[in-house]
């Protein structure tokens, strides 16, 4: 018999809103979302706002909008999280940190 014990984590997500058009508020809906269909609660969603990028990789491209989450879910949503977005061009990283 194995227990589901719920950890608690933290998500930053750095967006790429070169090209999209939409306010920001819809792409955290759609991550709180995500993460509703992965089985997390999400307890905190927040807009860091825009920072600059310590390494630029693209020079008219200098920095971005920070978004972070605090969730509860299972061993696997991190993983889960990371494959779900992977191909998301509106997404630039995603580092989930276990609190």
């Amino acid at each position: 018999m194995s227990l589901s014990v719920n950890r608690q984590y933290r998500a930053t997500v750095i967006l790429d809103t070169r090209d999209y058009q939409e306010p920001v508020e819809t792409l955290i809906t759609k991550l709180q979302d995500i993460l509703k269909d992965l089985g997390a609660e999400v307890s905190k969603a927040e807009n860091l706002g825009r920072y600059d990028f310590i390494r630029i990789t693209d020079r008219h491209h200098p920095g971005d909008i920070y978004l972070q989450f605090e969730f509860e879910g299972g061993h696997n949503v991190p993983s889960d999280l990371q494959s779900r977005v992977r191909l998301d061009k509106t997404i630039k990283r995603v580092m989930v940190q276990s609190l």
